[in-house]
């Protein structure tokens, strides 16, 4: 099967199956939406033909009567007759297609074999398929409207593409995009997906080059390592901003509308972040990033700074209150800077970033070009009204040389008509001009993670998967590490706790002394050995939540109190019994094997209420020690490991080294299924693992 997705989007010729009289009719429809096109266009009714007017009975009859190659079939019949249809399409030369029609997988195993039918035929004919359950596509610079939705046709051409899971949120999102004052390269409803899918497009879209920034909308994921790889593909050229449906329970209306389960909301934007994708909240956001994006970008920075020139102080103070709560950094100007904004505007005004320059005058395109070439400035945001008498804000922006070598976002209030026209004169001037202090905040946030995210560079090749992290070899007695990285796997079998951690010391990862006991006997022995306090355990691989069935206990010190403990714990068990860790902030560390994207690595506060506070950072794996070093700073409680009221400070380049063997060793460990560590204890000594449990495949079947 070609992986060619020209044929499609980009067409010679283009034939309506099921094309109609009927106005109310789809093909009709689609008839009407296609007629603009400069190409070779025919249509077919088998139940009705009419070849004087230029109506034919087969795709093949209408093949020989067209000049020109008909390259993508449009089907508008019931979902039983789409396969005839294809096949036919097919074997008369056409190499890509087309299905709007709904009652497929949605619909019920019926449904779903008219979907393999679909699917059988294009594996058997190599010709692409877009849908079914969709409304289709459009690329206007072609003058080519593949949607029965009249308006799409009148979409402005221009550099921004829009790949939607659905081809209604396509349009909505295509419609918002030229109110904000955008063109659209290619707009793409994907539907149900049987064979095309958002990754074949996000790799078409890679070698475009009328496209400079690309929406991203997903409800499912079929193939997450391929998503993944088109994304990185795509962010390496050109901006992606994507938004995943599913941070709510939708997922039997998900099915409903797609015939597939809604995928992982967390996993997959944590994925999108990590290939290189700038991940909105909203569809609002995703149009003010594109804006923004698609026009201006920061270059490579960790910290990029932000400077807000505003001439009505209240919307400057909500646009830099809106950038604090999202970690943008405001740096204060620098006194040369200072300087020169003193000489320029009154002496009462706030000059140290913000700049509030009053009711702007003739010295505005000077303000602005000294704060943005303030070193510390990285990024201009500014905001004024609609004041002929005052300012010409769009002259004043080009005056100041603001655009591409001098990023900014321009605010511009006023009657719609005047904010029309100077957002129209800034984008044609490369400068993103939004509607509003909020707008400008999600273009600043879009700005700044996109120029984050291109200084993360992998330190750690994916062929050295399976491997630990140099500097992190075995544990001995004492916590000293011996060994440069060498390749690691699980140990086979049901591991119980002990065993568990014999493991996480071998990738270099510390434990408390411990001793592992069969008799009441060997626990007095280790209580001597060890000396109090001692954590004394039920060690049994078949259990997993020792807590919850009176397994643990905790700060036992006497022989007495020891014996409490293993009554408790009951005969016909192992003990394990463990010095105590000193005091700190409790962690989870954890792998698992995602159904979707494969290997993951999650990280937040210890026990169950990071992730009912959705307070976890995640990523993909193998990852390297620096990708995994950053993961902390997804987290909202991220203050408590940075010393917070004199507790302990986590050293990032451990916690990367640790995350990454542990990552490295599931991927080395195709039995495997999970591996946990919980608690992982920030200490003032670093990282040491309290609890740890591996569970193997077989485990869970």
């Amino acid at each position: 099967m070609s992986t060619d997705l020209t044929p499609m989007l980009a067409p010679e010729g283009v034939v309506v199956i099921g094309a109609s009289r009927q106005s109310g009719k789809l093909g009709a429809a689609m008839a009407r939406s296609l007629a603009p096109f400069p190409g070779a266009r025919a249509l077919v009714n088998a139940r009705r033909p009419e070849p004087d007017k230029g109506v034919y009975a087969s795709v093949a009859e209408a093949a020989a009567h067209t000049h020109g190659r008909l390259d993508l079939a449009v089907l508008c019949v019931p979902a039983a007759g789409c396969a005839q249809a294809l096949a036919e399409a097919a074997a008369a030369g056409c190499r890509a297609a087309l299905v709007c029609a709904g009652g497929f997988g949605e619909a019920g195993p019926a449904g779903e074999q008219y979907a393999e039918a679909l699917r059988g035929v294009a594996r058997e004919t190599g010709i692409r398929l877009l849908g079914p359950n969709t409304s289709g596509f459009f690329a206007p610079h072609l003058g080519l409207t593949a949607s029965f939705v009249p308006a799409a046709g009148q979409l402005p051409a221009g550099d921004i593409a829009v790949v939607a899971a659905s081809g209604g949120v396509n349009h909505a999102l295509s419609f918002d995009l030229v109110a904000a004052g955008n063109g659209i390269s290619l707009g793409v409803g994907i539907g149900a997906g049987l064979d095309v899918t958002a990754a074949d497009v996000l790799e078409h879209l890679a070698a475009d080059g009328r496209t400079t920034a690309v929406a991203l909308h997903l409800e499912t994921v079929p193939d997450g390592p391929r998503l993944v790889e088109a994304v990185r593909l795509v962010a390496a050229v050109k901006p992606v901003v994507a938004l995943v449906v599913g941070r709510s329970d939708v997922g039997d209306f998900a099915r409903s509308h797609t015939g597939a389960l809604a995928t992982s909301w967390r996993t997959t934007r944590a994925a999108l972040r990590q290939a290189g994708a700038v991940v909105v909240d909203d569809e609002r956001e995703m149009v003010d990033a594109l804006t923004a994006l698609s026009r201006v970008r920061l270059r490579p920075h960790a910290d990029p700074g932000l400077a807000i020139v505003t001439a009505q102080a209240g919307p400057g103070l909500l646009l830099a209150d809106r950038a604090g709560s999202d970690g943008v950094r405001m740096p204060e100007l620098a006194g040369t800077t200072q300087a020169t904004l003193s000489e320029l505007l009154p002496p009462l005004t706030y000059q140290r970033n913000p700049v509030d320059t009053g009711r702007p005058a003739e010295t505005f395109a000077r303000v602005l070009a000294a704060t943005a070439a303030d070193p510390a400035v990285d990024l201009l945001a500014v905001y004024a009204l609609t004041e002929p008498d005052s300012v010409d804000l769009a002259s004043a922006a080009q005056d100041a040389g603001l655009g591409a070598d001098s990023p900014a976002v321009v605010v511009v209030g006023g009657l719609p008509e005047d904010v029309a026209e100077q957002r129209a004169r800034l984008h044609k001037a490369g400068i993103p001009a939004l509607t509003g202090p909020a707008s400008a905040a999600n273009a600043v946030r879009a700005l700044v993670t996109h120029a984050r995210q291109r200084t993360v560079r992998a330190d750690w090749s994916p062929q050295e998967t399976g491997r630990v992290p140099d500097g992190l070899g075995p544990v001995e007695a004492g916590g000293v590490r011996r060994g440069p990285g060498r390749a690691v796997s699980v140990p086979s079998g049901p591991l119980d706790e002990d065993a568990a951690k014999s493991f996480l010391a071998s990738i270099g990862i510390r434990t408390p002394d411990r001793v592992a006991c069969d008799t009441r006997a060997d626990a007095h022995y280790a209580l001597r050995l060890l000396g109090g306090p001692i954590a004394v355990k039920v060690l049994d691989a078949a259990i997993l939540h020792k807590t919850e069935i009176g397994g643990v206990h905790l700060g036992v010190r006497t022989p007495g109190e020891l014996d409490t403990a293993l009554d408790a714990i009951g005969p016909g068990h192992r003990y394990l019994v463990e010095a105590m860790a000193p005091a700190g902030v409790d962690l989870v560390l954890g792998v698992r094997r995602d159904p979707v994207f494969g290997p993951v690595v999650l990280a937040g506060l210890g026990g169950t209420a990071a992730e009912a506070l959705a307070d976890v950072a995640i990523r993909l794996a193998p990852l390297s020690a620096a990708e995994a070093a950053g993961m902390p700073d997804d987290l909202a409680a991220r203050a408590l490991l940075a010393g917070w009221r004199g507790g302990p400070v986590l050293d990032r380049a451990e916690f990367g080294r640790v995350t990454a063997a542990l990552a490295a060793a599931l991927a080395a460990s195709p039995d495997t299924a999970e591996i946990e560590i919980n608690p992982l204890r920030l200490t003032a000594d670093g990282l040491i693992a309290l609890d740890a449990v591996i569970v193997h495949t077989a485990d869970r079947t």
